[in-house]
């Protein structure tokens, strides 16, 4: 758009008497002054309110809103009125586009300022929403974006057949979608435009856009109405586009390896394949409860044991856990299962996947995240998590006795120093010396693991679906993949033996119900019990149909599981998996 210069509105603007000109409705000329007569700017919703105003109290602010937007919901409502009484319908069926407005920019890049090009080859149709406009006198200029990007509707009233400029002028709102016919035209400031021949509105809107100075800042809100988000700040619709490339990148990346993509249930009639709380919803008509699935994994085993050697899944999981900037109750993941393979060819294949797609939406392998700067070339770090935490707090678990209290008073002599009393509790809950390892990797190690790196050999306390390491006993051929400090992707040489399967999930279901037994305190002498745990007092119960087609057996294999939220905020500095999931889980407007 044009240069412009916006006139600052005084704080009667929120007068009633003034709503018209405050959202741009039936405007008159003059509203804002324009420096040229090409200019297609904002209208007067989009000028900063005085600063006494916007320090009014929260209350009278949301009330003035409120009642603002219903106002000028009601306007609309007779305009809506006025267009049916003249016979036009103002929600159409179709319009015949010949032209994105990326494709018009792009044609015409090389036209001078000041040409126009009024020839019938020349004539173009457009449609879109009207993100700005400006009337005065015979002239109109409106901001028209589609999918693509943005041009100005340049609306002459001589041009425009019958009373179509009263009604641009009168009846056309910043909001409405409009498809619009004419000719190419830049203007003496350099805007590409479409000199107007006629109009239609196509969907005429009801509602308000948020201010375009202050736009929408409401965090809580951005995300609820992600409608508005999107239509508000179009930088962020980019980023659903860069996810889209994303998932593309990543299936042309594991079929090119003979991978078959395949889709498992997800309601499933016992949770497994991960530990984490399930939702439970219930069948009528089989009198049972189901749940949503926690992890893909079960049954894409089954499907090797089928005979598929190479197969996976890029679905939605669900747990019911809490809500952060790194954790959505649904999320979506990629797992893949390649039979005769170990997990160190799934380290190979993580990197290929997220280099591949880092080069698809960024064109590069170094990346900023959120001012660090990430290097993706390959080969990546490959380092055993023993060594890690020997690296970073100076305790060599190699050399610990199978004494857990000698083990727990060791780490916390080395590192209890500043331990907040969190952690501290964490570590001394620790049941066995695996959980101990990884308790004290994941409060000292995991935050450091800024580039890259493939964590290697988890204990087998903690990986009760890996095999056992073939070198290292009480330890698992397990990696999980860490950028940022963050966990990106986890990985097995899968567990085969259906005996040894068993034997570890009969053990998780019983250390579970273990915690679950404690989360629930003694009774306070009233007869009601108290502290309990919520996180642990979900059901745990054995998968037995996927341990019986073990029975038939499964081939050697390796398996992975990849974060595709985290990836894609890795991807598109985005701070939040709510920036990238398009309608995150969110908690009840009050």
């Amino acid at each position: 758009m044009e240069g412009l210069k916006v006139w600052r509105l005084s704080s009667s603007i929120a007068r009633p008497s003034n709503l018209r000109q405050l959202f741009g409705l039936g405007t008159s000329s003059g509203l804002v002054r324009c420096l040229d007569n090409g200019a297609a700017a904002a209208n007067a919703t989009n000028t900063r309110l005085p600063s006494r105003n916007r320090r009014a109290s929260t209350s009278t602010s949301t009330s003035t809103n409120t009642s603002d937007r219903e106002a000028v919901r009601a306007i609309r409502l007779k305009k809506v009125e006025q267009l049916r009484s003249k016979g036009t319908e103002p929600y159409g069926y179709k319009w015949d586009r010949s032209h994105s407005a990326k494709e018009l920019q792009e044609i015409y890049k090389d036209l001078n300022n000041g040409e126009e090009l009024d020839s019938e080859s020349h004539h173009v149709s457009i449609a879109g929403r009207i993100v700005a406009r400006r009337a005065f006198g015979k002239l109109a200029f409106l901001t028209l974006r589609d999918d693509s990007g943005t041009i100005q509707l340049y609306c002459e009233k001589e041009r425009l057949l019958n009373d179509q400029f009263e009604q641009l002028k009168t009846l056309v709102d910043i909001g409405d979608i409009l498809g619009a016919s004419g000719s190419i035209k830049r203007t003496e400031k350099g805007e590409l435009s479409v000199k107007v021949v006629s109009f239609s509105i196509l969907t005429k809107s009801l509602l308000p856009l948020p201010d375009k100075f202050h736009g929408l800042t409401d965090i809580d809100k951005r995300y609820r109405q992600r409608y508005v988000d999107m239509i508000a700040n179009p930088e962020v619709a980019d980023i659903f586009r860069k996810r889209a490339k994303i998932m593309r990148e990543i299936r042309k990346t594991v079929e090119s390896r003979g991978f078959v993509e395949v889709e498992t249930p997800v309601l499933q009639g016992a949770a497994g394949g991960a530990e984490a709380r399930p939702f439970v919803t219930y069948h009528n008509s089989l009198g049972r409860d189901l749940y949503l699935r926690i992890a893909t994994e079960l049954h894409l085993k089954r499907m090797l044991v089928g005979g598929f050697e190479k197969v996976y899944e890029i679905g939605r999981i669900f747990r019911n856990e809490g809500i952060s900037t790194r954790h959505n109750p649904e999320f979506t993941t990629i797992e893949m299962y390649e039979a005769y393979s170990d997990y160190q060819s799934m380290m190979d294949m993580a990197e290929e996947i997220v280099t591949q797609c880092a080069l698809e939406v960024n064109g590069k392998l170094t990346i900023d995240y959120q001012g660090t700067e990430i290097q993706l070339q390959q080969p990546w770090r490959r380092e055993t998590m023993h060594n890690l935490v020997k690296e970073v707090t100076g305790v060599d678990f190699t050399e610990l006795e199978d004494d857990l209290k000698v083990a727990k008073d060791v780490v916390l002599k080395a590192v209890g120093l500043g331990l907040d009393s969190k952690d501290k509790s964490s570590i001394e809950a620790c049941p066995s010396l695996g959980h101990l390892l990884n308790e004290v990797f994941e409060i000292f190690v995991e935050p450091k693991l800024l580039q890259p790196t493939f964590v290697l050999d988890y204990p087998i306390e903690i990986s009760p679906l890996a095999k056992p390491h073939r070198r290292h006993a009480g330890l698992t051929e397990r990696f999980e993949l860490f950028i940022c400090g963050r966990e990106l992707a986890n990985a097995f040489s899968e567990l085969t033996d259906p005996l040894d399967q068993r034997a570890r999930l009969e053990e998780q279901v019983r250390q579970h119900n273990k915690k679950r037994a404690e989360a629930v305190s003694v009774t306070d002498g009233t007869g009601e019990q108290k502290n309990i745990d919520e996180d642990s007092m979900y059901e745990v119960t054995l998968d037995d149909d996927f341990l019986t087609a073990l029975e038939y057996g499964m081939p050697p294999a390796s398996g992975m599981g990849l974060g595709i939220d985290r990836l894609v905020m890795l991807l598109t500095d985005s701070a939040s998996i709510r920036d990238v999931i398009a309608f995150p889980v969110l908690k009840i407007s009050q």
